[in-house]
């Protein structure tokens, strides 16, 4: 029953047409279950593209690791002991702690670059296969040996 005062106003041909107030339609519903499932949809994209990104990034950290403590190890070798030429680790593929059966294969490549033996051009390549595509990092660096 409405009020006496509202019969004769003008807010009483707006209500017609309109939903009760006491609810919700059952369409207000389902457009706020459809906005939601979109959210929803979205963070489930968003969790597993981040999870595939770290797993990249972690095994790129590894393989960098690998090649920087290659790198430092060599350095720490006195000129005559660093013999030009191109290695690769005997443990090949190696994990991510140098150890024998990872995914990752190092090689190096020792060069004179000026031709005084008094330098070595130390140039350290870790090599793996992610996902069907071939990847590579590469550290150079030039030493006087025993550390500089």
């Amino acid at each position: 029953m409405k009020p006496s005062w509202f019969q004769g106003s003008p807010l009483n041909s707006l209500a017609i047409g309109f939903a009760s107030p006491v609810g919700y339609l059952l369409q207000e519903v389902m457009i706020a279950l459809a906005i939601f499932s979109i959210g929803v949809a979205g963070l489930g994209t968003l969790m597993l593209s981040t999870s595939a990104n770290n797993t990249a990034a972690n095994i790129l950290t590894q393989a960098t690791l690998l090649a920087v403590e290659r790198l430092e190890n060599l350095k720490m070798e006195s000129i005559p002991d660093l013999t030009t030429g191109s290695y690769s680790d005997p443990n090949n593929p190696i994990d991510a702690r140098g150890r024998s059966g990872g995914i990752f294969h190092r090689t190096w490549v020792i060069e004179d670059p000026v031709g005084y033996d008094t330098a070595r051009r130390i140039r350290v390549t870790v090599s793996w296969n992610r996902s069907g595509a071939n990847r590579t990092i590469e550290l150079t660096t030039i030493t006087r040996g025993d550390g500089t």
